[in-house]
């Protein structure tokens, strides 16, 4: 087996494009690492989200490939920009550049839907050799194959191999070797072409209207990219940079076409499939099996519409276990490090601007973007060890009842229920989606999904406000507030993609189209790194701009300085120390003394300004200027909102949720006409301000990132910030005119 070669080693030769293509979950990803020994770029393809891996590795008489990953697809068909990508990444339409040959991974125990695919890339005229992948599950299956046989069918090199355990990976190696030196190997002899005189007008028609640079190869490939065409393109499709002739005419043959019963896609995918049927007993065999395959017994508990959906909720409950509790010790780790690292540095600096710059921005910021890291991974290993073994297939399929009801199919479940935990990984996994509206709309409703960060905020309002009483005799008021805050927010999240599908983001329906893989255990190795590049991403391109709002929020709370304050502070501190000299009560009046200047610091601050002007807005909903304090601080990260408010009130910004001290000071808080500034009726509506409005920083600078511009992070932002502002007035005044205080 020739050795992989790193991506960043320098090339000096030429090297050969190879684009490896094929269904999902065929195993593409695991014969991508095993052929380029997991060294791969990572990227976005250009003008959308959608993750882009570039291996290299060398052939012995071709000399160094660069191997192209393209999205899994069940055909070339394409609605949207993303699935464009296909038949971008292939035919090398612009801004792609054209392989010279495509690996076409099959997947053997599906091998009749798989064809499908292979004619379509067949029909571009592209040298093909296709890696007849899981050959070891076969046997479970009741089908043999024919591997020359099928070869000879189709007139290019068929390899039988097992991409998990290794196998037949250098007879895959030496077959891509000979198409590359030797382009005509890997052409195709009998394909398939359109039957009815109907149908191939059809295709003259849209051919004659392609983009000239789509017509410089033959007239193979300009009759496959425009039965593309005619597949693809519609009324509602999102397909970009396609020519506005070629879209009229393609618009009108199918006009036509209904006017006459007829149905282009029909007709297409009956004829490629009854060529195949006409075929397929040449190289393919069903033995004749007693009872149900071991896939199929399975599948009879996981999808049932009962049983499946009590095994998927104990699944997630698994997943937000982790998500919870288990990244909790690393997490604590990362900010005990984080913390350790700041107190270092800040003690061999000069006291001033210099060491709160670096401690509280540079150093905090860096802590507040790594320690998502902990949650992103696990969510990630667990849709990867999902995705692997073949089961999230099964969740798709038996959520996609509910999630149409909203306007979206079951892909958008588990993002949307990935939220509980964060909604920076949350937003992340949308990528597994294909449709860029369908992504959209999940990213607009993901924050309303109520994450961890928000539990500080309720524990603390709830432990303060409620008392712990009970409701029937044996139902915890406080346990009861806490639930309905997740209802609430689900709710509100399913209403939300319901109303934005019907408007801003309104789409034809798409069906959801999926074949259940066979179950498998999941290549570790594939999935780790899968998980690897991820966070390095994340890292790399949103943590950048997540430090950045840091940086921005730090300024805002710390300028401009007191100098009064200041040396008042400083006065205080001197007769302190001459007044106590030593000992704990010194140390105790020290930390009073810094706790009364951060306060006072924070109110003449930009943050502290800030509150006061929006004084006016927030007061219908029952808070002061202080708690606007805390809503500004809370930017940072939802949490923070605890920390903020100790500040204000002058006791630290080191207290949580679990505080005495804070609890007390919010209950004995007070207005200047002696009414009390939190009560319970304002506590809900604060609570209901946080489980709507996307305070969150690093959420915000995520969607940025995935969106590729501001424009939709602030679309979110507004929308959800109105929103939670005319519930929690709602709430509030409601409340009031009820009669409650």
């Amino acid at each position: 087996m020739s050795a992989a070669v790193s991506s960043s080693l320098p090339r000096t030769a030429p090297f050969h494009r190879v684009a490896l293509a094929g269904n999902p979950n065929t195993g593409k990803t695991t014969l991508f690492n095993r052929l380029t020994g997991l060294s791969a770029k990572v990227g976005n393809y250009p003008g959308v989200t959608v993750e882009r891996e570039i291996g290299h590795f060398a052939l012995p008489r071709a000399g160094e490939v660069e191997l192209s990953d393209v999205p899994g697809t069940y055909s070339l068909t394409a609605r949207s920009a993303e699935e464009q990508i296909a038949i971008q990444a292939i035919c090398g339409l612009h801004p792609l550049e054209r392989p010279e040959a495509v690996v076409l991974v099959i997947d053997a125990t599906q091998l009749t839907r798989n064809l499908y695919l292979a004619l379509q890339v067949i029909e571009t005229d592209l040298p093909v050799v296709i890696a007849l992948n899981m050959c070891d599950m076969l046997a479970g299956s009741g089908m043999e194959i024919d591997a020359r046989a099928l070869a000879a069918e189709l007139g290019i090199p068929v390899v039988a191999i097992e991409a998990q355990h290794g196998r037949g990976i250098d007879e895959l190696r030496t077959a891509l070797d000979g198409v590359l030196v030797q382009p005509t190997s890997g052409r195709p002899g009998p394909r398939w072409i359109p039957a009815s005189d109907e149908l191939r007008a059809d295709v003259t028609a849209a051919a004659a209207d392609l983009p000239a640079e789509w017509k410089a190869d033959g007239q193979q490939r300009r009759d496959a990219l425009a039965l593309w065409a005619l597949l693809s393109l519609d009324e509602h499709d999102e397909i970009v940079g396609m020519p506005a002739r070629l879209r009229a005419t393609v618009l009108e043959r199918r006009r036509l076409a209904a006017a006459a019963c007829r149905e282009i896609e029909a007709e297409v995918i009956r004829g490629r499939y009854a060529w195949i049927d006409e075929r397929s007993p040449q190289f393919l065999r069903e033995r004749a099996r007693t009872g149900l395959s071991r896939t199929d017994r399975v599948d009879r508990l996981l999808l049932h519409p009962f049983a499946g959906f009590l095994v998927f909720l104990l699944a997630m409950g698994l997943v937000f276990q982790s998500l919870f509790s288990w990244a909790d010790p690393a997490i604590g780790a990362i900010e005990g490090a984080v913390g350790w690292v700041k107190e270092l540095v800040v003690a061999r600096l000069p006291a001033g601007l210099v060491a709160d710059f670096v401690g509280d921005a540079l150093i905090e910021g860096v802590g507040s973007v790594i320690v998502f890291l902990p949650q992103i991974v696990l969510l990630f290993l667990f849709i990867g060890i999902m995705e692997d073994s073949g089961y999230m297939a099964r969740v798709a399929f038996l959520m996609d009842r509910l999630m149409k009801a909203i306007g979206l199919h079951g892909r958008a479940f588990v993002p949307m229920m990935s939220g509980f935990a964060c909604a920076v990984p949350a937003i992340l996994a949308t990528r597994t989606m294909e449709r860029q509206r369908d992504r959209m709309l999940t990213m607009m409703v993901v924050p309303l999904m109520t994450c961890s960060a928000r539990l500080p905020v309720y524990s603390l309002m709830i432990a303060a406000l409620f008392p712990p009483t009970e409701v029937l005799g044996f139902l915890p008021v406080r346990g009861l507030l806490m639930v309905g805050m997740y209802v609430f927010s689900t709710l509100v999240a399913l209403a939300a993609a319901a109303v934005l599908g019907r408007t801003l983001f309104k789409g034809r329906s798409v069906p959801l189209l999926l074949e259940m893989p066979p179950y498998r255990l999941p290549d570790w190795k594939s999935v780790l790194a899968s998980v690897w590049r991820k966070a390095k991403v994340f890292l790399s391109e949103a943590g950048t701009v997540i430090l950045a709002c840091t940086v921005v929020m730090w300024a805002l709370l710390s300028f401009p300085r007191d100098e009064a304050a200041q040396a008042s502070y400083e006065t205080n501190v001197i007769e302190a120390t001459d007044a106590l000299r030593s000992g704990p009560e010194l140390d105790a009046r020290l930390a009073e003394l810094g706790h009364e200047r951060a306060s006072l610091a924070l109110r003449h601050s930009f943050g502290g300004r800030i509150g006061h002007a929006i004084e006016p807005v927030i007061e219908p909903l029952g808070f002061d200027w202080k708690i606007g304090i805390g809503l500004l601080g809370a930017f940072a990260a939802r949490e923070v909102f605890v920390s903020t408010m100790g500040v204000v009130y002058g006791m630290g910004g080191d207290v949580d949720e679990d505080a005495v001290g804070l609890r007390q000071r919010i209950q004995q808080e007070s207005r200047s006409d002696g009414r009390p500034v939190y009560t319970p009726l304002v506590g809900l509506s604060l609570m209901v301000f946080f489980a709507i409005a996307c305070q969150c920083m690093s959420t915000l600078a995520v969607v940025r990132r995935e969106t590729k511009g501001w424009r939709w992070p602030t679309f979110l932002f507004v929308y959800t910030g109105l929103l939670a502002w005319l519930l929690a007035f709602a709430v509030y005044q409601g409340g009031r005119a009820l009669g409650f205080a």
